[in-house]
């Protein structure tokens, strides 16, 4: 943020050398008055946010032009004088937010008055700030002023304009799926479709036909012919999104459409094109999957033709509060409401380590939206999930003679729900494999 600008006019000697050991004033950008134009018309052109003016030895007509201006009306301004009565005075005093100090002037006091001032001015940046604008620099979805994003920028723009695959690898809530859509909208594909798929959210049975579509009967529960979505991003981008999630076998089978660009729907006879330009995801080390032999190395290398990593939020700790200020725009922009947010509370989330990354930061900030009235405070801000249950908490939470069955199936569900039915995210905090999760939701939507 910047510094309020504070404007003095110092006549008597008396008032320097103390007003310079006020601490306060490391807290604004000081313009003093000089011997050149007249000291109001320098105080015009300073703009200043606040003044001190030594109105000691004033003439009778400065006075009237004082009390005539309206640079009381919209600055806070502090007055010293020699204390004798003057009826001049007393309308100045009527202007608006005016300090008058009298001899001897109580320095002391006068820098706590500053200390407020500059106060009032951080808060009230920060209100407009949060309410008008946003001051981070952005690259089509992507917003950010740090020198790493700088280069992120440059990067994605040289890569959009090829037909590259792309392999984005990043941590949970970074941004990931913003970098895929911003490589498409600086592409020449941008006229076309962006098409979106989550690779770990696919019942293990249903990936063939999600990625090339089907024909009507080719399975039961097959009533009609279905696009895939090589066909539905046809001539635009088709965005992978957790690609390492996708079961083993399958694999080879999208292998095999990068290397010949052609694929077949299920049941049918007919052999398509693939023409759309690939973008891929991942938030695991792309190398420890091929070792775990989740991710076939093959694949790997068809689709990083060009990788690009997406520093997580804490390597970019300058957008931090930017961000949050950002998010903060444009909820105020959508709900045409006024809320601000506290240094306090800008300072707690610069502080925050987020290990949520992006998402996490714009979920706290919505959160917190909700729940103030006029401004954001501290108290407002919640950063981590509550804490889970220790084993004897859960112990106790679970009476006896409850089915084993019931027992596993709340826990799914309730994981289930608290990750936005996300399966991936579900079957990692679970403990169990995707291919296991999906099992057992389709026994339970069978009972049902």
């Amino acid at each position: 943020m910047s510094l309020p600008v504070l404007f003095v006019h110092l006549v008597s000697q008396e008032f320097c050398a103390p007003l310079a050991q006020c601490k306060a004033l490391s807290e604004f950008s000081v313009v003093n008055a000089d011997g050149g134009s007249h000291w109001l018309d320098q105080w015009q052109e300073s703009k200043a946010d606040a003044a001190i003016i030594d109105i000691t030895a004033l003439s009778d007509q400065e006075l009237d032009l004082l009390a005539a201006g309206d640079l009381f009306s919209h600055q806070d301004v502090i007055l010293f004088s020699e204390g004798k009565p003057n009826p001049k005075l007393d309308q100045l005093m009527l202007g608006g937010s005016v300090f008058h100090f009298r001899t001897p002037v109580d320095f002391e006091s006068v820098n706590d008055t500053l200390e407020d001032i500059a106060g009032y001015f951080f808060h009230s940046q920060a209100k407009r700030q949060g309410v008008n604008s946003s001051n981070l620099d952005q690259f089509g979805l992507l917003v950010g002023s740090s020198r790493v994003m700088h280069q992120l920028y440059r990067t994605l723009r040289r890569v959009a304009r090829t037909e590259s695959n792309v392999l984005i690898i990043g941590e949970s809530g970074s941004g990931k799926e913003l970098v895929a859509n911003t490589i498409h909208l600086a592409s020449e594909r941008n006229h076309k479709p962006f098409i979106a798929i989550n690779c770990g959210a696919i019942s293990p049975e249903l990936v063939d036909s999600e990625l090339f579509g089907h024909e009507k009967g080719a399975f039961t529960g097959a009533h009609r012919n279905h696009a895939g979505v090589f066909k539905q991003a046809e001539g635009g981008t088709l965005f992978l999104d957790e690609v390492t999630e996708m079961p083993i076998e399958h694999q080879v089978k999208l292998l095999r459409v990068l290397e010949t660009g052609e694929y077949r729907p299920v049941g049918s006879q007919q052999t398509l094109k693939a023409d759309v330009r690939i973008v891929a995801a991942t938030n695991r080390d792309p190398q420890k999957a091929i070792e775990n032999e989740r991710f076939r190395e093959d694949l790997y290398f068809r689709l990083s033709q060009f990788p690009i990593h997406v520093p997580p939020l804490r390597e970019r700790k300058e957008d931090i509060t930017g961000l949050a200020l950002h998010f903060l725009a444009h909820r105020n922009t959508e709900e045409k409401q006024n809320i601000s947010i506290s240094p306090a509370a800008l300072e707690a989330i610069a502080q925050h380590s987020w290990p949520g990354n992006v998402r996490e930061l714009k979920h706290s900030v919505e959160r917190a939206y909700i729940l103030a009235d006029d401004q954001i405070e501290q108290q407002h801000l919640v950063f981590d999930a509550p804490p889970l249950q220790s084993p004897s908490s859960v112990e106790e939470s679970i009476p006896a003679g409850v089915a084993l069955e019931e027992i596993e199936r709340a826990a799914i569900m309730n994981t289930l729900a608290e990750n936005q039915g996300n399966k991936t995210d579900t079957a990692s905090d679970l403990g169990i494999s995707v291919k296991t999760l999906y099992n057992k939701l389709e026994r339970y939507q069978a009972k049902d």
